[in-house]
């Protein structure tokens, strides 16, 4: 038998690195290099990244010749640290990507520790090498605890930033603080200000043009279809670039405009307060804004409304994405009525927020809360009618 030292032949032979460098190196390469270069190769890299982990799995367990202590040790510490790092972590991170961000994104950590301990640390004496391993596990985990998250960005992945550095929705919140406020609507309670009963019904079919006169009063324009009628532009940057008229930075949101006449209208995330707002087409400068505390965030799409403003009959039409539907006079921003979908409807707010886009038609406004239809008097707020239940939805009513 072959004398041991704390356990341990004297006459081992050394671990055997090759294997684990290749398959780390070209799990390296499929799931950070090869996406970088080629489009479309996203889904290629974390199929091809998962089967390597697989191989260096195989090759720490069976073909490594790292001594059987460490082997499963080490796989023992893995877990538990991946079990306890998300604790630590910025809430981007740990709820990102529906919760797998952190392990999809330490796995090749994780991988590429084991094979430089290997490397390094193969000559080290038993205690030195085996706390070595702890560290070089517990650095590859907690080092995702340094990082946030700015969103995710299709096949680019997530964007990442400095945990502790100013996020763009704090460095806008100090470059705005004096903007103008729409002045306030009516007191909780209040009836709603007396305007003309509208001409006609909802339509039983598409209507033709918007009532308005707005060259683009909402969501994916006039019909909602994303066409833009009798105009042409010019497609040749290269002789013909598009010339910058202004630029002004916005809050956080997926919300599109709504334009009419010198006046677009949005909406944005600031701080605690969901916001509507509207700016003048030619500068940029604010005219006047709304705001309403709420505030909805998940970490794939960061903070702020999904819907996009609509306008109709001098008023604008606003859901926000925790189902805060108001009326707004276009012109000044003040508020005329304002109801919760999410409450009326008796519906739950959705993994991605509330993000449809107010029809308005006739005497009414239709919304969609989640999978749920509700229809309002445009004069009053009043709920008309709502529909029945239909899971989860991210859609915009249509005209049919």
């Amino acid at each position: 038998m072959s004398p041991t030292v704390n356990g341990e032949r004297k006459d081992a032979p050394p671990i055997r690195l090759w294997p684990g460098a290749a398959a780390v190196a070209l799990q390296w390469l499929l799931r950070f290099v090869i996406p970088t270069f080629i489009a479309g190769a996203i889904g290629i890299g974390y199929i091809g990244a998962a089967l390597c982990t697989v191989l260096i799995l195989i090759w720490w367990l069976f073909f490594s010749r790292v001594p059987l202590l460490e082997r499963w040790g080490g796989l023992a510490l893995i877990a538990a640290a991946a079990a306890v790092t998300p604790g630590i972590l910025d809430k981007s991170i740990a709820g990102g990507m529906q919760g797998m961000m952190f392990f999809i994104y330490a796995v090749p950590g994780l991988c590429l520790a084991l094979v430089a301990w290997a490397a390094l640390a193969a000559k080290l004496s038993t205690g030195p090498r085996r706390v070595a391993l702890a560290l070089a596990i517990l650095a590859a985990c907690g080092f995702w605890a340094l990082f946030r998250t700015k969103g995710i960005w299709g096949e680019g992945g997530a964007q990442l930033a400095w945990r502790w550095s100013e996020t763009d929705e704090q460095k806008l919140l100090t470059k705005v603080a004096n903007e103008p406020l729409a002045p306030p609507g009516p007191p909780a309670g209040a009836p709603a200000p007396e305007r003309p009963a509208a001409k006609s019904a909802v339509p039983k079919t598409r209507p033709a043009a918007p009532e308005t006169a707005a060259a683009w009063p909402g969501f994916r324009g006039a019909r909602r279809d994303g066409t833009v009628s009798g105009l042409r532009i010019k497609t040749g940057w290269d002789t013909s670039p598009p010339v910058e008229l202004w630029r002004r930075p916005v809050g956080a949101a997926w919300s599109s405009f709504a334009v009419q006449g010198s006046r677009v209208y949005t909406q944005e995330q600031r701080g605690e307060f969901e916001v509507v707002s509207c700016y003048d087409a030619a500068t940029g400068k604010p005219l006047w804004l709304h705001q309403d505390a709420a505030r909805f965030w998940e970490s794939n799409g960061g903070a702020g409304p999904r819907g996009t403003p609509t306008l109709y009959q001098g008023r604008v039409y606003t859901l926000g994405a925790t189902g805060i539907l108001n009326a707004l006079d276009a012109a000044s921003g003040a508020l005329v009525w304002t109801r919760n979908a999410v409450t009326d409807t008796g519906a739950k707010i959705p993994g991605w927020g509330i993000s449809s886009s107010p029809l308005a038609g006739g005497d009414k406004v239709i919304v969609a809360a989640s999978g749920r239809l509700a229809a309002y008097n445009l004069n009053s707020g009043d709920l008309i009618w709502k529909g029945p239940p239909a899971g989860v939805s991210y859609s915009s009513p249509h005209w049919t």
